[in-house]
């Protein structure tokens, strides 16, 4: 049996929190508010939980979600990598829409799907969200809503989806501006747009200097004997799939594709995201990530969030 909870109301807020950390360690669903739309949320080491999330969208492992956290110092615990322009991204735009799809930290024991070594991660500003992340650890987040449904902008619209699949549904009002998280893969010698979001493409330009976008690979031309190939084909990544894995070489994507992004794009999200891969300097977040072998090999983190696109990312 689901419970809704007013978060407006003090008492029912910090009620709403502790419970939905609670059933975040039994292995349960939960939705919550992001800045970008409602997330539906469940804890990133345990697969059964993610399994579960996937399931109440409607979704499958090849569309894995993406992590929200608390703070940068558990985002940097969950990625092997985050490449040139990763921190600078960071400490420009976090809290805030915009997920980074990073390689993962190869020693982490999670399961997010069919994610090829990757890991979409966003923090989100949104107060509530920052704060049950920071006592529940960082959350697998996808947009709170049915696959190809609209992502919920309130707890009663992601309700109304999911019904008792999920067992607490924080309500803080209407969601921030709807838009998904903007989504930039970090994995390659470039950075990539994967989705445009809530963070203009121009915003990330004048960060990164270069942004690869679909619209640079309709450009290259072709060479003699095939397509041209360059450090644009090493970098890119597909948003359901990306092939970050080493020794393999990146997949193409769509960007219309769905993150993570879910980031509960509620965010991944949120966080959608999610491979979709649903996206500051925040205080350090309390739990941190669990140390340990993969849970799959061939499957580490994910992608996108928030916004059903999507997200994501939430």
């Amino acid at each position: 049996m689901s419970r809704r909870y007013d978060c407006s109301d003090p008492m029912e807020r910090t009620r709403g929190i502790a419970e939905a950390v609670s059933a975040v360690r039994r292995g349960e669903l939960i939705v919550l508010p992001t800045d970008t739309v409602y997330g539906v949320a469940a804890d990133a080491f345990t697969p059964p939980a993610v399994t579960a999330l996937l399931d109440a969208k409607g979704r499958g492992r090849e569309m894995p979600p993406p992590v929200l956290v608390g703070s940068v110092r558990a985002a940097t615990a969950l990625v092997d990598d985050l490449g040139t322009y990763g921190q600078d991204l960071i400490d420009e735009f976090w809290p805030g829409a915009l997920t980074l799809v990073c390689r993962a930290n190869p020693n982490l024991m999670w399961d997010l799907g069919e994610t090829r070594g990757t890991v979409a991660v966003r923090m989100p500003m949104h107060e509530l969200a920052v704060e049950l992340l920071k006592e529940s650890g960082p959350l697998a987040v996808s947009s709170a809503n049915l696959s190809g449904q609209p992502a919920a902008r309130s707890a009663a619209e992601a309700e109304k989806m999911l019904g008792d699949a999920v067992s607490v549904y924080l309500d803080a009002g209407e969601s921030g501006h709807g838009d998904a998280s903007t989504i930039v893969d970090l994995t390659g010698s470039i950075p990539r747009l994967l989705r445009a979001g809530a963070i203009p493409e121009y915003k990330i330009r004048t960060v990164v200097g270069v942004l690869l976008t679909d619209e640079d690979e309709d450009s290259e031309p072709e060479e003699p004997g095939g397509a041209a190939e360059g450090p644009e084909a090493a970098s890119r990544v597909d948003l359901v799939k990306p092939s970050v894995a080493k020794g393999e070489a990146p997949e193409t994507r769509d960007a219309a594709a769905e993150p993570a992004a879910e980031a509960a794009e509620p965010a991944g999200a949120p966080i959608e995201t999610a491979p979709n891969h649903a996206r500051d300097s925040a205080p350090d977040s309390g739990p941190e990530p669990k140390p340990g072998n993969s849970a799959d090999a061939g499957a580490s983190p994910s992608l996108a969030e928030d916004g059903e696109s999507q997200p994501k990312n939430a």
